[in-house]
C-alpha cells in the first residue's frame, strides 16, 4: 500500500500563516480602509472599507484565504503545523 504524502507548503502561504504575515494583512487593510476614506469617492470607498475588513479579519482570527487554492489548511494554525 502506497503511504499518502502531504503537500508541501507554498513559502509565501508559510509567510501569510506566520505573524509577520498576519501583521502584513492587518496594515494591508487598514490601508484599503484608509483609501475608501480619504481618497475615493462615495459609492467606491464604501466597497474599498469593505474590502478592506477582509484582510484585517483574516490576519486578527488567523486564517488564510488563499491556503485551500494551494491544497493546504484554511486555518493558520493548521498550515503552521505543517513541515
Amino acid at each position: 500500500m502506497a503511504q499518502r504524502t502531504e503537500p508541501t507548503v507554498n513559502p509565501f502561504i508559510r509567510f501569510m500563516a506566520s505573524g509577520a504575515g498576519r501583521i502584513l494583512r492587518i496594515v494591508l487593510g487598514v490601508i484599503l480602509i484608509l483609501l475608501g476614506v480619504f481618497v475615493l469617492p462615495a459609492p467606491w470607498s464604501w466597497i474599498m472599507e469593505a474590502i478592506g475588513l477582509i484582510p484585517i479579519a483574516a490576519g486578527v482570527f488567523d486564517f488564510c484565504l488563499l491556503g485551500p487554492l494551494f491544497g493546504v489548511g484554511f486555518w493558520g494554525r493548521d498550515i503552521r503545523g505543517r513541515t
